[in-house]
């Protein structure tokens, strides 16, 4: 194979160490080699960092396996020309599997250039990324804190969702609150909480939350309304954060909510995800391969088969 770059690395990264494996020299001869194995301790890697510099190396290659690779990626970033390679696309010859081989292996692929890195996106893309990412999660976890509640009043026999449509909405919350006390609510009290533009009766709500409510179930409800709560006021703090990062892509923001359907949530997402440099992918197909959503070529003696879209290794 025809050898592109002088002076390379590949990296095997694991938990606590990485095997190095540098290959220089000219491109029409047999590169020399040297291998090393450093911790992945902040010092070890610093250490990794000033060797592959005394080799003069340009480019590093490492596997995009498990979290393992982004401690030594944030060390070696801006320094070197770092690939993050799909460990499936990078698979070794079986029955030649150590770590010194794997890392030579990366090496010898990067080499020859057959290599295509994953996207990784810059330091702050990445920060957004995981702020959008546990967003979701929480909301998801404060779904189902809801859920909750909606099962424990139909087991109490309350009947708040016949009359309201969102029952943790302002009115809802505050006769929540008042169950969840064990206050006795009577037609006076729902006047003052219910909002002066909800539709139902009070007589309607009334004869809603006349149920049978234990004590088991005022616990049972103080116990997911305070998770939930919780869950609202992390999801708001990283909202503000989300917020900030987004301060420098406005105009981004902006362009993307042009797009039918997809609102503010939604383009904090897209750049999390997708960065906004649109150079890093060859075109529109590239980046929907990317991102999962287009199908992939199976074809057999000459016989294209049907497969479902698929989503890649992600950084």
């Amino acid at each position: 194979m025809e050898a592109m770059i002088e002076r390379c690395a590949g990296l095997d990264v694991h938990q606590e160490t990485v095997v190095a494996c540098v290959l220089y020299g000219s491109l029409d001869k047999k590169p020399q080699k040297a291998i090393e194995t450093f911790k992945t301790t902040t010092k070890g890697l610093l250490s990794l960092s000033d060797w592959l510099a005394t080799f003069k190396v340009t480019d590093v290659v490492m596997e995009s396996t498990g979290v393992y690779w982004k401690p030594v990626w944030n060390i070696l970033e801006g320094t070197f020309h770092l690939i993050l390679a799909n460990a499936k696309h990078v698979k070794n010859v079986p029955g030649r599997k150590t770590d010194v081989k794997d890392a030579e292996w990366l090496a010898q692929l990067l080499r020859c250039g057959l290599i295509e890195g994953n996207f990784v996106p810059p330091e702050d893309i990445r920060d957004l990324r995981d702020l959008t990412r546990y967003r979701s999660k929480l909301i998801g976890h404060r779904t189902s804190e809801r859920n909750r509640i909606h099962k424990i009043l139909q087991d109490a026999n309350i009947k708040l969702t016949s009359v309201f449509t969102d029952i943790f909405g302002v009115s809802g919350r505050r006769i929540l609150a008042a169950i969840i006390n064990g206050e006795k609510i009577e037609a006076k009290d729902l006047e003052k909480m219910v909002d002066g533009r909800s539709r139902t009766s009070i007589d309607d709500i009334t004869e809603a939350i006349n149920g049978r409510i234990r004590r088991h179930h005022r616990d049972m409800l103080r116990y997911h309304w305070e998770h939930m709560t919780y869950l609202e006021k992390n999801i708001d703090d990283i909202e503000e954060q989300i917020e900030q990062l987004l301060t420098p892509y406005r105009k981004e923001i902006e362009l993307i909510k042009t797009i039918p359907g997809v609102n503010k949530d939604s383009s904090a997402v897209f750049i999390a995800e997708m960065g906004v440099d649109m150079s890093e992918f060859k075109s529109a197909k590239h980046l929907a391969s990317w991102a999962g959503v287009s199908p992939g070529n199976y074809e057999s003696a000459g016989k294209k088969k049907q497969v479902k879209p698929h989503t890649e290794i992600k950084a």
